[in-house]
């Protein structure tokens, strides 16, 4: 039902609504699972699954891993609505077809989204397994938004003040982790339009930039939550260590696979996070 004959404000409403249609609930938390993480959406109770290829406006999810659906139900205790896939710029799309699921948890009601993504890891203290805590990025996708969504100003991409990422939420993810006997350590994520896995001058280039870790998702979704002013939390399952020096090649299965192993520990951390917003009775700052 992908269509780019419609303005991108008409797009958002007739996608908020069809999702509305099918779950009339306001979820609290949106989640974004990425390549090999999308198991983790089995754990939603009284699940309701919105396909997106049933969804008006809605780009296919083509990459390996991807499952193609919202996933919408309860996450301990907590209203939650989960993309169980995600689209990409090197999948052919635009910006505007690659951000619109944010648009529509936003339009929903959301106020936090949790981001997750698989990446290759640039500290060389990585281990392939790790979860990265990402408290900044560097947009090496050279993409901005579509003008004329709503709420987002024509000069977003370009600003290099925003803050996309809670500090607060950063913060709790990396208590929950080592309360779980785990390390969470934060860093600096580099997106990258892909789909190819970088070279042995760029993982050079990017690590002297100061990246931990590069991937091809995520920035473009953080920044339009930002501007509907939503927290956000983001996560890199480090799905392998780059060296330069030794570099072996990298495959999607074996992305996957390691991702999958790093995805037990972000449950840990998604779920100690949802039981805050459950037992706590407190708010956090925007």
């Amino acid at each position: 039902m992908h269509s780019d004959s419609v303005t991108p404000g008409v797009a958002i409403e007739e996608a908020t609504q069809y999702v509305k249609s099918r779950w009339d609930n306001t979820p609290r938390v949106g989640i974004i699972l990425g390549s090999g993480l999308g198991n983790l959406a089995t754990a939603v109770e009284q699940p309701c699954a919105v396909p997106y290829e049933e969804t008006p406006h809605f780009p296919q999810s083509t990459a390996i891993g991807h499952h193609g659906q919202f996933v919408c139900g309860e996450l301990g205790g907590v209203k939650v609505i989960v993309m169980q896939g995600r689209f990409h710029l090197y999948e052919g799309y635009s910006t505007k077809n690659v951000t619109l699921p944010v648009h529509v948890m936003c339009r929903l009601g959301i106020d936090t989204l949790i981001v997750s993504n698989a990446a290759g890891g640039l500290n060389p203290g990585f281990s392939a397994g790790d979860v990265m805590v990402i408290n900044g990025h560097l947009n090496r996708m050279h993409r901005r938004p579509e003008y004329g969504i709503p709420n987002i100003a024509p000069t977003m991409w370009a600003q290099s003040t925003l803050r996309p990422y809670h500090p607060e939420l950063q913060s709790m993810a990396r208590h929950i982790a080592r309360e779980n006997d785990f390390e969470a350590p934060l860093g600096v994520y580099a997106g990258h339009l892909g789909p190819n896995y970088e070279t042995r001058a760029e993982y050079r280039y990017l690590r002297k930039l100061g990246a931990d870790a590069v991937g091809m998702s995520t920035i473009p979704e953080v920044l339009v939550a930002e501007s509907y002013d939503v927290r956000t939390l983001a996560f890199s399952a480090i799905t392998n260590v780059c060296r330069p020096d030794a570099l072996t090649e990298t495959t999607a299965e074996e992305v996957i696979e390691i991702a999958a192993i790093a995805g037990q520990k972000i449950k840990k951390i998604l779920l100690g996070i949802l039981n805050f917003y459950t037992q706590s009775g407190r708010e956090l700052s925007k």
